[in-house]
């Protein structure tokens, strides 16, 4: 039987069909190839394993990225950075203080539907149960460096070259961390990034200047270490209102601790208004959606980062538009007080609490309260959206209920030639949570 004749309409066609198929196919290539070049080169970790074993189950498809900021003085290899650098260019003290605390703690949840990525902080003194590390309570940031010391004493025996016992030792701290966190708010972590002190400072160098908003001016002198004093202070200088920051100037803006009405809760939201103006500068700087200068600033920074070997950019590459077009909301989680314990001054958090605003916040099922799980060291849970007292004097002055007039949202736009800006928001309704939210998308004004 004779096959049926193809008409030219047909035949045009399959030819532009094909033509395409070829020319998405090379374009796909050609981007996984430029993807794969992002990260080529960066330091992995294969801590996710471990955590991965004991970690609570996926309830959806969504993604869990946590970032993690390590207070570290000293580089990949365990050297000493360049006192002249830490002492004088960051004024971040010497290499012998900051041990391997992790000072910043944001989850990035990214629903699997695409829609709004919620980011978490976790104060970095709360006192909670540690995983993999000692299994005590201890604040949160301590997981990392207990961890990285029990591991180091165990292979110090090995034949271990330094740069080899600092790698494998600092992967029990991160895989400590990932395990502390999954378990504190019950959720699993799928990827995660590190940054130390010197590659923040990159990152900053890389992208400044950085503008931030403030809602008041701020004055952080610095006090030098003593016997008897622990000194202190970022030599930090701004007004009230859009200033923009060379690396110096931003690693002490997201430092700062001293000075401010809430102490290191208010230098959590200024970690996430900082992260919310970077991502706002690449994208009005035409860099995000270049692969090219994509590359540049990777190249710039990657020696100071870490991120898990399961990470594959790809992956991430649909979630662009919400990471970078203002479609996050920061909030930090709650706290109930604070406390002295064994001379170590903490946040006091309800565990029962955190797993259900978690899971609230994420659309899961949300589980029956329940009392909480150390008694002996919690107290009633409050709503401190602000506190009442100096941070000096928090051992003894309770967290503030939450107060009724609206934070303000401090729009930078006012001031003469300032950029439009994302303001702060109330937090997340009906959800107890930790002064107000910062919504990304533009520049955030912060205390």
């Amino acid at each position: 039987m004779a096959e049926p004749r193809t008409g030219p309409l047909t035949v045009a066609g399959r030819v532009l069909a094909c033509t395409l198929s070829v020319a998405v196919l090379g374009a796909s290539g050609l981007v996984w190839y430029e993807y794969r070049q992002l990260d080529s080169g960066m330091v992995k970790s294969g801590a996710l394993a471990e955590a991965r074993k004991n970690a609570p189950p996926h309830l959806d498809q969504s993604v869990n990225l946590l970032l993690i900021g390590l207070d570290s003085r000293k580089d990949m290899d365990g050297n000493d950075l360049p006192k002249e650098f830490v002492e004088e260019e960051l004024h971040a003290g010497s290499s012998e203080i900051g041990g391997y605390n992790t000072n910043a703690l944001i989850v990035l949840h990214i629903p699997a539907n695409g829609g709004k990525v919620t980011a978490l902080s976790v104060p970095r003194d709360d006192y909670v149960q540690t995983v993999g590390a000692d299994g005590k309570m201890h604040k949160i940031k301590e997981a990392y460096g207990i961890a990285k010391g029990a591991a180091e004493q165990k292979l110090s025996g090995k034949g271990l070259s330094k740069p080899e016992l600092e790698r494998q030792s600092r992967e029990a701290g991160r895989a400590a961390t990932l395990q502390t966190v999954q378990s504190f708010l019950d959720i699993p972590i799928d990827h995660f990034a590190e940054v130390n002190l010197i590659g923040f400072y990159d990152i900053a160098k890389a992208v400044e200047p950085i503008q931030v908003c403030l809602n008041n001016p701020v004055d952080d002198p610095i006090v030098a270490r003593t016997a008897t004093h622990e000194g202190g202070g970022t030599g930090l200088r701004l007004p009230a209102g859009v200033s923009s920051l060379d690396a110096r100037q931003a690693l002490s803006f997201v430092r700062q601790r001293h000075h401010l009405k809430n102490g290191d809760l208010d230098r959590t939201h200024r970690q996430q208004a900082f992260i919310s103006s970077v991502v706002y500068k690449l994208k009005q700087d035409g860099v995000v959606g270049d692969l090219g200068r994509l590359q540049r600033l990777f190249d710039a920074v990657k020696k100071d980062v870490v991120i898990d070997d399961r990470w594959n950019v790809l992956d991430f590459a649909q979630q662009a538009p919400n990471l970078t077009g203002g479609n996050v909301e920061f909030n930090t989680l709650p706290i109930t007080g604070f406390k002295n314990i064994g001379g170590q001054e903490v946040n006091t958090v309800d565990p029962g609490q955190i797993k259900r605003i978690v899971k609230q916040l994420f659309g899961h099922e949300v589980p029956p309260e329940a009392a909480p799980s150390a008694p002996g060291e919690q107290v009633a849970p409050v709503v401190p959206a602000a506190f009442a007292a100096p941070v000096a004097t928090r051992t003894t002055t309770p967290a503030a209920p939450r107060s009724t007039h609206s934070p303000r949202t401090g729009s930078p736009s006012a001031s003469p030639g300032a950029p439009s800006t994302g303001p702060t928001a109330e937090p997340t309704p009906d959800l107890p949570m930790q002064g107000p939210a910062v919504k990304a998308g533009g520049i955030p004004c912060v205390d």
